[in-house]
Parts: structure tokens; C-alpha cells; sequence
């Protein structure tokens, strides 16, 4: 059961959970990350690491988010890789919480 990045990472792209991820699975778009299915090992450290909790293992993806299995799997074929920590988007405080953020995903 691999884990899934949902919806509260759009527009926020927090990467905390990038360096304690011991087998570099996450990549990285415009506004958004994803972890690749194949790569990760469920070792959890990621889910806790999320200062916006949008991290869940792919079997308790909230109500609603379960699009965000595939868009993980899709999106982390044809992005870069990410092993480093780096600052959040610039505007991340506004869109904490802010739901159905898909429609603002940048691929």
C-alpha cells in the first residue's frame, strides 16, 4: 500500500516530507507533488512529516480523493525527482484548507 499526496498539497507544495523520504520517491511539479507507487516503500516517515496532512496511505485516501491514487502514478512518470528540501510556494498560508483544489493543479 503505497502513499498517495492529495489534495491539500496543491498550491501549498510543502517538501518536508521529501527529506526524510528514504528511497526518493517524491517528484515534483508546478504546484504540486507526487509519490511514485512503484518506488515507495511504505515506511510511513512521509505521513507525519506533512505540515498540511496530505499524505495518506492509498487505502485511507479520503472521501472524494481517490482520483489522486492514478494522478500520483500518472504525474510521477513525467515529472523530475526530488531529494531536497526546499521552501513551500510563496502563498502556501492562504491555501491550507482550501478544498477541491484540484481544478488548480499545474501539470
Amino acid at each position: 500500500m503505497p502513499f498517495v499526496v492529495g489534495d491539500n498539497c496543491i498550491k501549498c507544495k510543502h517538501t518536508d516530507c521529501v527529506e526524510v523520504c528514504p528511497v526518493d520517491c517524491f517528484y515534483e511539479g508546478p504546484n504540486f507533488l507526487v509519490i511514485h507507487p512503484d518506488e515507495c516503500i511504505d515506511c510511513a516517515l512521509c505521513e507525519p512529516e506533512c505540515p498540511v496532512e496530505a499524505i495518506f496511505a492509498d487505502d485511507e485516501i479520503p472521501a472524494g480523493q481517490e482520483e489522486f491514487i492514478e494522478l500520483n502514478a500518472e504525474l510521477a512518470e513525467i515529472w523530475p525527482n526530488i531529494i531536497e528540501k526546499s521552501d513551500p510556494l510563496p502563498d502556501h498560508d492562504q491555501w491550507t484548507d482550501v478544498p477541491d483544489k484540484l481544478k488548480y493543479l499545474e501539470r
